[in-house]
């Protein structure tokens, strides 16, 4: 198992996480070998949303039984009331719900993250009012050792990123959702068909990893298999199927991203997931799926998929394009990303432009172009 640190929390968390929502209710014996499982192949970080008291207790238990290997996030505001998940930001419902989940922890919890923010407005009131201040007691406390905020907008997400108590943020993220405009309704990204003329990145979405590499900000991905659909050609928004292994690393590849938490509902599932840490570059390929899809595709940008490689003077190109976007986004480039490209032992400046990389890229990215263009901003 690889290893990435979540921002400046400073926690290393396994690239393979486990996002628990599928897992086998409340069967104890069934989710304890899940969990010790997926355990000794080096997942530690598993996050639990779910508001069902004994889903979290036998979740919990499982843990608990190795307490010291995992990172934990929990949510403030994901409640069960009346038999039934609530989200809410009513401290009445909030506070007791928190402290249920908490106990099934013991007593302590990594990761605690405001639940479900996707309106902007309602980001604005949680951060002037009763329920930050909540959150920030219990940091205070020692209950919890970071804050974090999960959403499926990027306007929110955006926000948050500019914001001193979130560290880090759980966002939704696969090549489909990120092509898609902001949206406060989540089931903007559940629609059987999108929209037409959709291609490439969405703007706010670039420009949000941008701002979470460049202010330290991790990223946990939920949502990376769009709930199973990228894997159905015929569900996919693509019209192409992915495996799990092609989905994750596209999800690894953008950055700040830390962790992917993947549902799975057992053990033959967990597995499938892991297998990313053993999958060769072939297997890892999203670009040929993206590429070939007869919707929707992306062109003109990279998405470094490392598709181009290899390169015939040893450039990483992927990693080069990316440094260069990060330091697009700024007016000013930002120091880090300077300090990290000229880190490079071989850089922009080193392109011949001989053009092979083009001939192997799906996308039609000017690549010796591009070489130039980031050799002329790094000065190197």
């Amino acid at each position: 198992m690889n290893y990435r640190r979540l921002g400046r929390t400073g926690l290393e968390v396994s690239e393979i996480g486990f996002g628990a929502e599928w897992m086998p209710g409340d069967d104890q014996e069934k989710v304890s070998r899940l969990v010790d499982f997926a355990a000794e192949q080096g997942v530690n970080i598993v996050d639990c949303w779910m508001a069902d008291p004994a889903v979290r207790r036998v979740l919990g238990n499982a843990v608990c039984a190795h307490r010291d290997k995992w990172i934990v996030q929990g949510h403030f505001g994901a409640t069960w009331q009346n038999g039934q998940y609530t989200r809410t930001r009513d401290m009445d419902a909030v506070i007791p719900a928190w402290e249920e989940l908490l106990a099934c922890f013991g007593g302590h919890i990594e990761l605690g993250l405001i639940h479900f923010v996707d309106a902007v407005v309602e980001f604005e009131q949680i951060m002037e009012g009763p329920f930050i201040e909540f959150v920030r007691a219990e940091k205070a406390a020692g209950r919890i050792d970071h804050i974090g905020l999960s959403t499926h907008n990027p306007e929110v997400a955006l926000r948050a990123a500019v914001t001193p108590d979130i560290e880090m943020i759980m966002f939704s993220i696969n090549p489909a959702y990120d092509m898609l405009p902001a949206s406060e309704d989540i089931n903007d990204l559940f629609k059987d068909e999108y929209q037409p003329g959709l291609e490439n990145m969405d703007p706010q979405r670039k420009r949000l990893y941008a701002l979470c590499e460049e202010n330290g900000v991790g990223i946990t991905v939920m949502k990376p298999f769009a709930g199973g659909r990228l894997f159905d050609a015929e569900k996919s928004p693509f019209g192409a199927a992915m495996t799990p292994v092609q989905a994750c690393h596209y999800c690894l590849t953008r950055p700040a991203v830390a962790s992917v938490l993947a549902g799975f509902r057992d053990i033959e599932e967990c597995a499938g997931c892991l297998a990313y840490e053993t999958a060769d570059d072939e297997a890892k390929n999203y670009a040929s799926i993206l590429a070939s899809a007869p919707q929707h595709a992306y062109f003109g940008n990279c998405i470094y998929c490392g598709h181009c490689q290899p390169c015939t003077v040893g450039i990483n190109i992927a990693e080069v394009n990316k440094y260069s976007d990060l330091a697009q986004m700024q007016d000013e480039v930002p120091a880090s990303v300077r300090d990290h490209y000229l880190g490079l032992q071989v850089r922009a400046g080193d392109c011949t432009g001989c053009g092979a990389c083009e001939a192997n890229c799906p996308f039609g990215v000017p690549i010796a172009q591009r070489m130039e263009e980031t050799a002329a901003l790094f000065g190197a």
